[in-house]
């Protein structure tokens, strides 16, 4: 009969007494036969983080990279980190099917988190992937439904929605959320602004290059295996470092790349996480094909009427985040101990702000602790389900700047209203063998 490996370690336990080894040492908590372990899909910088390199959360296992170098550095830093001597994989195939493995990290370029996150689960990995969870609506969409087939746990690494200061506001979500579920701000639509007066910034510096020459792939590199699901390109330098961020192809610039940092806590302080917006209006200028530009505005608008602004211009800079449909407003923090509301007869004293804080009932528990997740098989605070809805957000967004126009979207059937263009943008292509890979499952 065969013995996986957490059968195992319960059928050790049984015969640890009589092993000259100390029970406390071979068979306690954070003893490495009785950790979860973990695996790093891609070595670049993000993977260097608290998160991933350094997390002590489950034991380093191994890494892949398809630069050769990196892969030997990331050996190098593991063992000095105090993971030992890790294993090296020649590609992330290899690692999925290594059953010494319970957990991925997938901390590639985003247009490899769809096809990765649903081979880990095939694969019955456990599995805690970068930001944006994937570049496309479909991609979401697959990826949802393939952890759910396979009770899989799944973690998006953004973690604003409960823990730490919510980007450029100077306080947690969990007041705002508060706010807002209690009905505080009115029983009509809400209206929401965010960008540089609001603390967010969408870093337009990350673009592409238009028409750039050729080079030679370096040696050590396995450009395709970096390409994967993406259109075949020539090889350049600018198209493979941290600049990857500024083409379509691989991510959508600061959008894609940083507003699910944004957006995701806005959605669960507005409590929209099992909804997408119905209607996207754009403004801006328009997008090469290739290479991500920048917008003037992007507005998300949900079946209630509530709005979501991305100002992009800094046309909306003294806009609060949030504006009731009773007239009070919500603005970052500027000095005190809590953010800033503001009504028909101006800013309220923070006394008063902090008192009816404290008034309003706690958001529901989550499970911010993605090994207890792992363990117990509890669904983790930000998971397939609101991180799709949440990644969906900007993604809608992203359909609108490369259409250079709006569309309406069912947030039912997850498909542009009569708007084949716009499905186009929303249902990608990939390149095979990867296409097939990933409608396994």
């Amino acid at each position: 009969m065969r013995m996986d490996r957490r059968g195992f370690l319960k059928a050790a336990g049984a015969t640890a007494a009589f092993n000259i080894i100390p029970a406390k040492t071979l068979w306690g908590a954070t003893a490495p036969s009785n950790q979860l372990t973990r695996a790093l899909i891609g070595f670049g910088s993000i993977a260097h983080s608290g998160n991933h390199l350094h997390y002590k959360g489950s034991r380093l296992v191994g890494l892949c990279d398809p630069f050769e170098y990196r892969v030997r550095n990331g050996l190098e830093l593991a063992e000095k980190t105090g993971w030992g001597k890790i294993k090296g994989y020649k590609n992330f195939m290899e690692l999925l099917a290594d059953p010494g493995v319970d957990i991925v990290h997938i901390c590639t370029p985003p247009h490899w988190h769809g096809c990765m996150s649903v081979m880990a689960a095939n694969a019955g990995k456990d599995i805690w992937c970068e930001k944006p969870m994937t570049r496309t609506v479909g991609e979401g969409k697959r990826v949802m439904e393939v952890i759910q087939a396979r009770k899989r746990m799944f973690r998006l690494n953004t973690w604003f929605r409960f823990q730490d200061v919510f980007y450029g506001f100077g306080t947690p979500v969990k007041p705002i959320r508060q706010i807002v579920e209690s009905g505080m701000l009115g029983k009509g639509p809400l209206k929401c602004t965010f960008g540089a007066g609001q603390g967010f910034s969408w870093k337009f510096f990350w673009s592409g290059r238009v028409n750039a020459t050729p080079q030679p792939v370096p040696k050590g590199f396995d450009y395709e295996m970096w390409l994967g699901p993406a259109p075949w390109k020539p090889y350049t330098d600018h198209r493979v470092g941290t600049s990857f961020r500024g083409y379509w192809d691989y991510d959508s610039g600061g959008l894609g790349d940083m507003a699910q940092h944004y957006l995701d806590p806005l959605q669960y302080l507005l409590c929209k996480d099992d909804t997408s917006p119905v209607k996207i209006g754009y403004t801006g200028p328009k997008q090469h094909p290739e290479s991500v530009g920048r917008f003037d505005r992007i507005t998300l608008t949900y079946d209630d009427g509530t709005t979501v602004d991305l100002d992009g211009d800094e046309s909306l800079k003294e806009e609060p985040l949030l504006r009731g449909s009773n007239g009070i407003c919500v603005y970052p923090k500027a000095g005190g101990k809590t953010l800033r509301i503001k009504d028909a007869n101006g800013w309220w004293p923070e006394e008063k702000v902090l008192a009816k804080l404290a008034e309003l009932p706690e958001p529901a528990p989550q499970v911010t602790d993605f090994m207890q997740s792992v363990r117990e098989r509890k669904t983790f605070a930000l998971n397939e389900c609101n991180g799709f809805r949440s990644c969906t957000m900007f993604n809608l967004g992203i359909v609108a700047e490369r259409l250079g126009r709006g569309f309406e979207f069912d947030p039912v059937s997850l498909r542009a209203v009569n708007d084949p263009a716009a499905d186009r943008f929303l249902y990608q292509s990939m390149r095979e063998p990867w296409a097939t890979e990933f409608m396994k499952g």
